[in-house]
């Protein structure tokens, strides 16, 4: 909350800025003076706030107020000039502002050129995406960048124009409308931390031009990099090492975290903050409702740390929420932060970002199957995954990004697991090296200082099925898809948006095309982003197929998530079963008690009746899955890889 004095001088700059900002939008104002009105009502409300973040960031530049005034009069003519279709969603979402917290609410992911060549060519799966159940729908980053490097989308070169072999804006806002006017919420990248060294920008300062060089971390020789990289970690430790890149052109250094032709931003420059506002309000007025904030813990740099997650970093994403308060209403924050679990749990707030990605419950769902124990996942899940009201989790099982295993060292040490030993054995695991593995996946970015390594691979290869369809084993590929659904089963019940990484509701495997490509044979991940060949779907559609089974599961467990009110976000409790092979928890919420048990081993298991009996009078549990009855008056049996969404239902 602003202090008095924050709120005493916010008000009295607002008194001397908002006549001007009036008398530059006089026409537009004259044309629609309601919604002026609604925007001088939001911005009165959360000006305070916001003054307050930018007076701690940028307060001791000299031209501080003309960096505001600009700022806000970018942010109402956002507004003034935003469509009317998206301003009733903004009323809308503000009378509702929990809507994106029910069960209601499945996501899915998608590459446009992989999954449908071209924008145009999405709008014709739209039926397909609603006969799923989706109601989110997250597509990879689809802006201009390199033709040649681009990290797969990841350096933006034009936040204002899409990739042309993609199409072009207008199609883009008008997938967004058919997609809104069919309940799915558009979700994109807001690549925020970094631009590719072919925008604008990087061109302008590559030419010499000083005003955008201050755009970047710019360095004329190694004596300030140097101080950094003493406490900064390599990301991309096997295509360069360090943060930084020479240019040969300026003769200078610049900073790049992630690669070469990334070119990190500097946000200690207002202008670069004000520039990076109006691209997010742009894509705002397209129609997009959540944008996640891509490489969250990077964008401010402080020397003699490592970079990440500095206290700046939260306060600039505050900003942009009370931004996009004033002009957006409707639009949501996802934050993407693959950090240490703590430091991921600071991003999420109301005031910040709304919804989060969850590497952690990603990360040990499939260091569970690994150890077939879930130990350390009910630890985590008990100590570190409770977020704030009015907040979220996106959950998931892969997603474009390789998998790093995510956990607190201390909780791994607490129940007597050596960290380091045991990140080695599951990148030993999930490349298929352990003996007895039933993963099929491939490694990314070995780091031989530290031995740091993360594993790229699609669901299914890594679950077994690749290894499990090569041995033409029925029983093999039984187990597979009882490890790909049940995993799926907890990402649907444990509190938060599912989001499904789209190909792999048809347990699509590993595609080792990508070696063959120039471009992408040195980066593992594209193993796991196969294109969807859909004259391929459509055989997997016939009933019978294995594509069909996992389809078919699938689907049941959207339709009867949407159907369980106990399923609205929150209310997650781990329960103890007594057992070292089964995971539960209880989902409470709307006058309905759902207790699920899941068991991460290919054993049959049991768990006692007299902990069954904790969890609801009377003796008589109906599984929602099967609709099976279970009593409590005896030890309830789990099959392999087998879930339960038990309810009680007394006699």
């Amino acid at each position: 909350m602003a202090s008095d004095w924050t709120r005493h001088h916010a008000e009295k700059s607002l008194e001397r800025i908002l006549p001007r900002i009036q008398k530059d939008l006089e026409n537009e104002i004259f044309s629609a003076s309601e919604e002026w009105n609604q925007f001088e009502h939001r911005l009165r409300r959360e000006f305070p706030r916001l003054f307050q973040i930018l007076v701690e960031l940028y307060g001791g530049h000299y031209d501080f107020f003309f960096h505001l005034e600009a700022l806000l009069a970018a942010t109402a003519r956002s507004w003034m000039t935003r469509p009317e279709d998206l301003k009733a969603l903004d009323a809308e979402r503000e009378s509702r502002p929990d809507w994106f917290l029910g069960q209601e609410v499945v996501g899915g992911a998608l590459y446009v050129d992989l999954f449908s060549d071209n924008l145009a060519g999405l709008g014709d799966h739209i039926d397909y995406f609603k006969a799923m159940g989706l109601s989110y729908l997250h597509l990879m980053p689809l802006f201009a960048v390199p033709h040649d490097d681009n990290d797969g989308g990841y350096a933006v070169s034009d936040y204002r124009a899409v990739n042309p072999e993609l199409g072009t804006m207008a199609q883009l806002a008008e997938v967004a409308q058919r997609l809104r006017s069919e309940g799915i919420s558009l979700v994109l990248d807001f690549v925020f931390n970094h631009t590719s060294d072919e925008h604008a920008w990087a061109r302008a300062a590559a030419s010499g031009n000083s005003e955008y060089q201050a755009f970047y971390h710019i360095f004329p020789d190694r004596h300030m990099p140097d101080q950094y990289e003493r406490h900064l970690r390599d990301i991309f430790p096997t295509v360069r090492r360090g943060s930084f890149t020479w240019h040969e052109g300026m003769g200078q250094w610049v900073w790049t975290t992630f690669n070469s032709f990334q070119w990190d931003l500097n946000y200690g420059n207002p202008a670069v903050f004000r520039a990076m506002v109006e691209e997010m309000l742009f894509l705002a007025n397209t129609g997009v409702e959540v944008l996640r904030l891509d490489a969250v813990a990077f964008i401010w740099k402080r020397l003699g740390t490592d970079c990440e997650n500095q206290p700046e970093a939260h306060k600039i994403i505050q900003a942009f929420n009370a931004l996009a308060r004033m002009a957006a209403p409707a639009l949501l924050f996802k934050s993407e932060a693959i950090v240490h679990p703590d430091e991921v749990l600071r991003y999420i707030d109301p005031w910040e970002c709304q919804l989060s990605y969850n590497p952690m419950l990603m990360a040990l769902l499939w260091e569970a199957l690994a150890t077939r124990q879930p130990r350390l996942l009910e630890i985590a899940m008990h100590n570190r995954s409770r977020i704030p009201e009015g907040c979220t989790w996106v959950n998931y099982l892969r997603c474009h990004d390789d998998i790093g295993w995510t956990f607190d060292d201390s909780d791994a040490r607490s129940i007597g697991i050596d960290p380091g030993a045991h990140r080695h054995f599951l990148n030993e695991f999930y490349t298929g090296q352990f003996p007895g593995s039933f993963a099929t996946g491939l490694p990314f970015q070995f780091n031989p200082a530290n031995g740091d390594l993360r594993i790229s691979g699609t669901l299914a290869s890594l679950a077994g099925l690749e290894q499990a369809v090569e041995a033409e084993d029925p029983h093999l590929v039984d187990m597979a898809v009882r490890r790909i659904i049940m995993l799926r089963s907890i990402v649907m019940s444990i509190g938060g948006i599912p989001l499904i990484y789209l190909g792999e509701e048809w347990g699509l495997l590993n595609d080792y095309s990508f070696a063959t490509d120039e471009r992408k044979a040195r980066d593992s991940r594209w193993v796991h982003r196969p294109k969807t060949h859909w004259e391929e779907v459509a055989r997997w559609e016939a009933p019978g197929t294995l594509g069909r089974r996992i389809y078919d599961e699938t689907a049941q467990l959207i339709r009867l998530r949407k159907q369980l009110r106990a399923l609205y976000n929150g209310g997650m409790e781990v329960m103890s079963t007594q057992n070292p092979h089964l995971f539960g928890y209880i989902r409470q919420k709307n006058g309905q008690r759902l207790l699920i048990i899941n068991n991460f081993s290919e054993h049959p298991q049991t768990m006692a009746e007299n902990r069954l009996r904790l969890y609801g009078p009377g003796y008589r549990f109906i599984d929602h899955i099967t609709g099976e009855t279970h009593s409590a008056k005896a030890p309830l049996q789990i099959g392999p890889y087998q879930f339960l969404w038990l309810e009680n239902k007394p006699a």
